[in-house]
């Protein structure tokens, strides 16, 4: 991850930064307008991926689909506005299995009940961010797991890239294998890969974008693609909206006790946290905009609120907008446009289908690559300090879950400073964070 600060090319850009309505030069525009573009076609799949896991809760696939988009649309005007970073948000991988799987299917709620938790974890999220202790739960976070965390996140788009790729499959005997090379889907994304690579290093406008392009249209050339977009009921017609009327609003805490419900509550927040902690911090300095901190996550925090109200799983500044800030994006307008785009996919649906998995994936597998350089900040030579940097960098991609992975190295970095008695040095903060992670595994298994 490249980590010195961007300066403003230009007094239009400073501007801009300071007042989402400031001129921008027709330069600043096509860069921006291209940023948001690219962080929309990398984050795009979360319409059909979130509605899917939304189905699992009980909440049609259409109603959910409507409340991916227009949670993920609000949530990136909100971020333009208030927090003025080129960060995207929509509702968050892991997170909505939590909210499926563990609330729903495993404490036995509703998913009207479910989406009541959502709207009280952000409740508490906004309280935390309104006030000074959103900053210094950033300051007690050591750098080296900072650091760990952005190359973890990392290893995890270039995992994810590699399966939605066609890459990698699942394999009962080693867990993971390799596709064959001679699969045309393996060999567009490979080729994009390339190609993306090239660009960059060429320094090429719009190089992502460009790569996506190219890669969709290989795809169909070699017929790794469909030539015409599966009926996957993501269309936005009157019957999806009927079923969406039935869903927006329909939170309810009737029949479900206070101790499930503060527990509920507790763990949601627990996680959303401290994800967008170590996620906006590592993308905020990705950006060179690390001042923007507090907007952001308060800007963050107000849409896991509205998540509950649209009725989805909570939404978070997700990994794919690195892809943004990678082609340039600086500015409020790069979520701005993004949110656009998702407004836009009510009536295309059918036209952001032709965008192939094989044509994205390679940008996620780049983005990761982008993210490895932080590894030469972290001092592997102090055990108690290398040690929890590695558990976090390789467990965020092995358990599939930026939370879990943070958690077992924040746990493991108290721990092992206690038993080199060094524990004077760790921040008191840290260690009740620690204790909170340590409940969260234990409220896991109730």
């Amino acid at each position: 991850m490249v980590r010195q600060k961007r300066q403003p090319s230009s007094h239009a850009e400073e501007n801009a930064s300071l007042n989402p309505t400031a001129r921008l030069a027709p330069s600043d525009w096509r860069r921006e307008l291209l940023a948001g573009t690219v962080s929309f076609f990398a984050i795009v799949y979360i319409i059909i991926v979130n509605s899917s896991i939304l189905v699992d809760a009980g909440i049609p696939q259409g109603a959910g689909i409507i409340a991916t988009i227009l949670a993920s649309a609000s949530g990136c005007f909100i971020m333009g506005l208030w927090g003025k970073a080129p960060l995207i948000i929509a509702p968050g991988m892991g997170i909505n299995a939590m909210f499926t799987y563990t609330l729903v299917q495993g404490m036995g709620m509703t998913w009207q009940q479910a989406l009541a938790v959502v709207m009280m974890s952000g409740i508490c999220f906004c309280v935390i961010s309104m006030t000074s202790l959103i900053e210094k739960l950033r300051m007690a976070i050591p750098a080296s797991l900072q650091e760990a965390i952005s190359v973890g996140i990392g290893l995890m788009l270039v995992l994810i890239g590699l399966h939605k790729g066609g890459v990698i499959i699942s394999d009962p005997s080693s867990v993971i294998a390799l596709q064959s090379l001679t699969d045309p889907g393996v060999l567009v994304t490979l080729a994009t890969l390339a190609l993306t690579c090239i660009l960059y290093m060429r320094k090429v406008p719009g190089n992502l974008l460009l790569a996506i392009i190219g890669g969709t249209a290989l795809a169909y050339l070699l017929g790794a693609a469909p030539l015409a977009a599966e009926d996957t009921g993501a269309g936005a017609g009157g019957s999806s909206w009927v079923s969406y009327a039935e869903v927006f609003g329909q939170l309810s805490v009737k029949g479900m006790s206070v101790t499930t419900l503060v527990i509920a509550v507790f763990s949601l927040t627990l996680v959303i946290v401290f994800e967008n902690v170590g996620l906006i911090n590592a993308q905020l300095n990705m950006s060179g905009k690390p001042e923007r901190f507090k907007r952001v996550m308060q800007a963050t925090s107000f849409t896991v609120f509205l998540s509950g109200i649209f009725g989805t799983s909570p939404t978070v500044s997700t990994v794919e907008a690195a892809a943004g800030i990678s082609s340039g994006g600086k500015t409020g307008w790069t979520p701005a446009v993004t949110g656009i785009l998702f407004l836009i996919t009510l009536i295309a649906m059918p036209v952001i289908t032709l965008v192939p998995d094989q044509a994205v994936a390679p940008i996620l597998i780049f983005i990761g690559g982008l993210m490895m350089p932080a590894v030469r900040n972290i001092s592997f030579e102090r055990l108690e300090e290398g040690f929890p940097a590695f558990f976090i960098i390789a467990f965020i991609p092995l358990m599939h879950s930026i939370v879990d992975g943070i958690a077992i190295g924040f746990i493991s970095y108290a721990l092992f400073h206690i038993a080199a008695g060094k524990w004077r040095k760790v921040k008191p903060l840290f260690y009740i964070i620690s204790l909170l992670f340590v409940m969260h595994f234990v409220l896991q298994t109730i």
